[in-house]
């Protein structure tokens, strides 16, 4: 297991100096599930053999399964709240409390800005309803993953999973791509790039997870849009058409 690490490792390293990792996962994915795959031969054939030699009974745990539980209940910080016990602390000299409490203020904040954005969705897309179970509100409050939105749209057969995120990782990778002069549209690649109302952005194309939209905007923010079993390039961007990146860009207070 170690090897394969250093050897995952070792791939992307040379992936990315050598200009590939911009938002080639694909190439990635490929090449991890080929080691994951020799991995899992290895183990599997190594259990296959233990089997055959052990006599002993397995040892006896609890059949027992919860049934019952509400789950977590998940509230955003309280900002006033956290903003009062911040000037508390910071007036008693406890500055590390006080740190605590701002953080935890600012990530109210974020909660709310993104609870605002989701509001700002379509409730359908293309015939596809909101999954109101999956939205999602996330943020790191502070570091180079922030604040993340999602939705889902779902039929029967058909997929549109539509995030709004401040993630540097994967804002460096779009950035790269667009600004590279080594990089043109590829059919090998399965990615190209397009224009999303006014902002350059990446159209890709797999056979598993079909096409994914990604569109950097503002100052730190991507906009994407992934689409399972579309039928076209231009159906995927028609669905994308129905956000309004401007109207999510002012909630996020990007210039």
């Amino acid at each position: 297991m170690k090897l394969y690490r250093v050897l995952i490792s070792l791939v992307l390293i040379l992936l990315f100096s050598a200009g590939q990792l911009s938002y080639s996962q694909g190439v990635l994915k490929k090449l991890k599930e080929k080691a994951e795959e020799q991995v899992i031969d290895k183990v599997l054939g190594e259990d296959k053999e233990t089997e055959e030699v052990t006599t002993e009974e397995p040892s006896s745990s609890s059949s027992m399964s919860n049934v019952r539980g509400g789950g977590l209940v998940t509230t955003p910080p309280d900002v006033m709240e956290n903003i009062t016990s911040a000037e508390t602390a910071y007036g008693d000299k406890n500055y590390s409390d006080a740190r605590y409490f701002v953080r935890q203020a600012m990530l109210g904040v974020e909660m709310e800005i993104g609870q605002n954005i989701l509001k700002g969705f379509p409730e359908s897309v293309k015939g596809l309803n909101t999954v109101p179970d999956e939205d999602k509100v996330t943020s790191g409050g502070i570091g180079f993953s922030g604040l993340t939105i999602e939705r889902v749209y779902r039929s029967r057969d058909q997929e549109l999973n539509v995030t709004v995120a401040n993630d540097a990782i994967l804002l460096a990778s779009v950035n790269m791509y667009l600004s590279s002069s080594a990089y043109a549209a590829s059919t090998e690649e399965n990615q190209k790039r397009v224009t999303f109302k006014g902002y350059r952005g990446i159209l890709q194309y797999d056979e598993s997870s079909g096409y994914t939209l990604s569109v950097p905007f503002g100052q730190s923010s991507i906009f994407v849009a992934n689409g399972i079993n579309f039928a076209s390039e231009q159906e995927i961007m028609s669905a994308a058409e129905e956000f309004d990146i401007e109207k999510i860009k002012k909630e996020l207070g990007e210039q």
